[in-house]
């Protein structure tokens, strides 16, 4: 179910309506039952989340008996999602657009970080149950940024995924060159959860500052989950209480790696 989810959100966060999906099944020896029974399992939450969100699969691929000396890969389903856009004019991009603009957070935060990226890579573990997905959520929450952005009222939007919210922005802040600063993560949810939780059916959406009041209100009165989180701006992120972090070291982080690597691996 994540990942049809996921696709459909990538599609949506663009303006896109998504309509069809393609899968690639990949997976152990299903004449084990244990494999089998991972096979259904996944076949089951693909079904439904496609039924939830009239997202139908259209083609696919599928791939068993992946094994090494007797031991089975990790399931591993992909999802690739195709949409259309009906005017190109009015899609949505990730990079921030302009100063001041205020920064909303749509959908539920609880700071789920079970099988979270946060979780693998910082603390080396990898455990503890998926984040649960909601597929009425995903549907009312998604049809109301591609809402949004059809009527220009989104400046900017991104969809939540691996790595939870603070790499969502940190992401919109390369792409944009601009910084943001955001307000303290809520009392009632630990920082790293609420900033690196992998939780579903988020995006964060920019609007301009003087529409924020109106957008939040609107979003109450259709039951859709929305706080401000911050304001575009600025050089850097920053978060209240906590240190800066320019962009231009956000930026040599994610581009600089994999040449520095290379580099080294040559010599």
């Amino acid at each position: 179910k994540q990942a049809v989810a996921e696709a459909w959100r990538n599609i949506t966060a663009v303006g896109g309506r998504p309509l069809a999906i393609t899968d690639n099944l990949n997976f152990g020896n299903p004449e084990r039952p244990e494999i089998m029974g991972q096979f259904v399992g996944c076949l089951k939450g693909i079904a439904e989340a496609c039924r939830a969100l009239d997202f139908p699969v259209v083609s696919g691929n599928v791939s068993l008996y992946n094994e090494t000396n007797g031991r089975g890969i990790l399931p591993t389903p992909s999802i690739g999602g195709v949409g259309l856009l009906d005017d190109f004019s009015k899609s949505a991009t990730l990079a921030f657009k302009a100063e001041g603009d205020a920064i909303l957070l749509i959908g539920e935060t609880q700071g789920w970080l079970g099988q979270s990226v946060y979780l693998r890579d910082i603390c080396g573990r990898e455990e503890g149950a998926p984040p649960p997905v909601d597929l009425a959520a995903e549907k009312r929450n998604g049809d109301v940024v591609r809402g949004m952005i059809h009527a220009g009222t989104a400046t900017a939007a991104h969809d939540v995924s691996d790595g939870g919210l603070l790499i969502a922005l940190a992401e919109m802040a390369i792409a944009s060159g601009m910084g943001a600063q955001l307000l303290a993560a809520p009392a009632s949810i630990v920082p790293h959860a609420y900033w690196f939780g992998e939780d579903q059916a988020r995006y964060v959406v920019t609007v301009r500052a003087e529409e924020a009041g109106r957008v939040l209100a609107k979003m109450k009165g259709a039951d859709v989950p929305c706080v401000r989180i911050g304001t575009t701006g600025g050089d850097a992120v920053e978060i209240a209480g906590e240190p800066r972090l320019s962009i231009a070291a956000l930026k040599a982080g994610f581009e600089g790696w994999f040449p520095a690597y290379m580099k080294e691996s040559g010599s």
